[in-house]
C-alpha cells in the first residue's frame, strides 16, 4: 500500500526546493511529483519509476498536475503495480493499449504483436528484448501494423522478408519470421486469428549461409561475460545447469545432453563415456565446480537414467535446440556463441593463453590424434596432467566471470602449465 506522503491539498503551493529548478516530491512505492520552474511557469507531473525482471526500467509518465490530481495518480501507480505482479511491464501494456485505441480493430497486427512481446518475452534480457521490437518496428508495423491478422497474407508477409533479404539481411529476415509465425500463434491461442500464415512459407526465404565452424568466443572478458549470463539464467533447472556445466567439460552438446548418470564416478571426479564420433573410450576428470554441479543434479534428476532429462519424461534426454534456445534468450546471437564453441574456446585458450601442451588439450578434447610414434589415442594419456588442466580451467573461468576488468596476464602468470 502506498504511503501516500503528499499532502494533495498542498500541490498547487508546491514550488522546487531553494536553488533549484526541479525537485521530485516521493509518494511513496515508485509515484513520485515532478516540479519543475522555468521562471516563468510552474509544471507539475506525476511519474511512476519501476523495476521488472531486475532492471530499472524509464519512469512512466502518469499525467500533469491539475489535469490528473493525487487520487488519480495514486490509482493509475496502483494500477500498474498490479500489472507488475503478473510479471507485464506497464509501459510496453500501456502502448498496447493505445496502439488498441487507435486501431479502428482490436486485433491488429500490431496490438497483438506488442501484447505478444509485453507478455512472451518477459523472460530474456534487456539487450535482445530491444533488438526483437526494434526488428518489428522497423520492418513489420509500419506495413502491416494496422492490418487485422486475419487480413494478413502469406504473399504479402513474403514481400516484407523480401525486402529484408535485398538488404543483405538473410539471417534477420528468417528471425523475423520466425518472430511473426510466434505473434500468429498468439493471436490464435487468444481467438483473434484462426491460422498461421507464415507456416506456408516454409522454405521461401534464402537459405543463411553458415560457416564451416561453430561460432565460439575466445577473448576473455568477452568469456566472462557469456559465464555471467549463463550464471544468471532463469530458466529451467535443467539447462541452467548444462549451461554451466558445458563449458566446464567442453564435450560435444550431444554427449553432455545425453549424459548418463552410470558413467559418472563422483567418488573419483570422473565421467567416463564413449565419444560419439570415434566410439572410443574417453574420460573426463572432473573439477570441484564440475562436481558442485553434478551433485545439485542428482537430487533433481538422479532417479532416471539421464544427468539433463526432458521437461516431459525422466526417461528422455533434453532437446538437442535448448541450449542454443537459452543462448538466444540471453541476448547471444548464433554469430557469436554456440554450445559446441565452448571447446574452440577452451581449445584457444588453454593454448594461448594457459600454455598448456597442444597434445594434452587435444587429448582432453577427445581427438583422434596420434602421438610422435604412431599410437592412436588412448584414454588414459596424460591423465594426471589432464586432472591439473580441468581444475585450472575451473578455476580460471570462474575468476573470468568474477569481474568485468580482469588482469588477464595476472591469471595467465597464475593458471598457466608449469609442467
Amino acid at each position: 500500500m502506498a504511503r501516500n506522503l503528499i499532502n494533495a491539498a498542498h500541490i498547487k503551493a508546491m514550488k522546487p526546493k531553494p536553488g533549484c529548478k526541479l525537485t521530485k516530491y516521493h509518494d511513496g512505492e515508485g509515484l513520485y511529483l515532478w516540479v519543475y520552474d522555468d521562471g516563468a511557469k510552474n509544471y507539475k507531473r506525476w511519474f511512476f519509476r519501476f523495476r521488472i525482471n531486475g532492471v530499472n526500467k524509464p519512469e512512466m509518465l502518469l499525467g500533469s498536475w491539475p489535469d490528473v490530481q493525487a487520487a488519480e495518480a495514486r490509482a493509475k501507480a496502483e494500477e500498474a503495480r498490479q500489472l507488475l505482479k503478473q510479471g507485464i511491464d506497464p509501459a510496453e501494456n500501456r502502448k498496447a493499449t493505445k496502439a488498441a485505441e487507435r486501431s479502428k480493430e482490436s486485433n491488429s497486427f500490431e496490438v497483438v504483436a506488442r501484447e505478444w512481446f509485453a507478455i512472451k518475452t518477459a523472460e530474456m534480457n534487456e539487450q535482445h528484448r530491444s533488438k526483437v521490437i526494434a526488428s518489428l518496428e522497423k520492418d513489420i508495423f509500419p506495413f502491416v501494423g494496422k492490418k487485422a491478422v486475419t487480413d494478413i497474407n502469406a504473399p504479402e508477409l513474403l514481400a516484407l522478408f523480401r525486402r529484408v533479404e535485398d538488404r543483405g539481411a538473410t539471417e534477420t529476415a528468417h528471425r523475423i519470421l520466425s518472430r511473426c509465425s510466434m505473434i500468429f500463434r498468439y493471436g490464435i491461442q487468444t481467438g483473434r486469428c484462426s491460422s498461421d500464415p507464415t507456416r506456408d512459407l516454409r522454405g521461401a526465404l534464402k537459405p543463411i549461409n553458415k560457416k564451416g565452424h561453430f561460432a565460439a568466443v575466445t577473448e576473455p572478458a568477452k568469456v566472462g561475460g557469456v559465464l555471467r549470463a549463463c550464471d544468471n539464467y532463469y530458466g529451467s533447472v535443467v539447462v541452467s545447469s548444462a549451461l554451466r556445466l558445458a563449458p566446464l567439460v567442453f564435450c560435444r552438446p550431444g554427449e553432455l545432453r545425453k549424459a548418463e548418470w552410470k558413467d559418472f564416478d563422483l567418488d573419483a571426479a570422473e565421467w567416463r563415456y564413449k565419444v560419439s564420433k570415434t566410439q572410443t573410450e574417453h574420460i573426463v576428470p572432473l573439477s570441484r565446480q564440475a562436481l558442485a554441479i553434478l551433485k545439485d543434479m542428482q537430487h533433481y534428476s538422479g532417479r532416471g537414467p539421464y544427468v539433463f532429462p526432458a521437461a516431459t519424461s525422466i526417461n528422455r534426454v533434453m532437446s538437442n535446440s535448448a541450449i542454443l534456445a537459452a543462448f538466444r534468450r540471453m541476448g547471444i546471437t548464433a554469430e557469436e556463441m554456440t554450445g559446441h564453441g565452448w571447446r574452440a574456446t577452451a581449445r584457444t585458450i588453454l593454448d594461448e593463453i594457459l600454455r598448456y601442451p597442444v597434445e594434452i588439450i587435444e587429448h582432453q578434447l577427445a581427438h583422434a590424434v596420434k602421438d610422435p610414434l604412431g599410437r592412436a589415442y588412448n584414454r588414459t594419456t596424460h591423465i594426471e596432467t589432464r586432472r591439473e588442466m580441468m581444475q585450472a580451467w575451473a578455476d580460471f573461468l570462474d575468476e573470468l566471470k568474477s569481474s568485468e576488468n580482469t588482469d588477464i596476464k595476472t591469471l595467465r602468470d597464475k593458471y598457466r602449465y608449469r609442467g
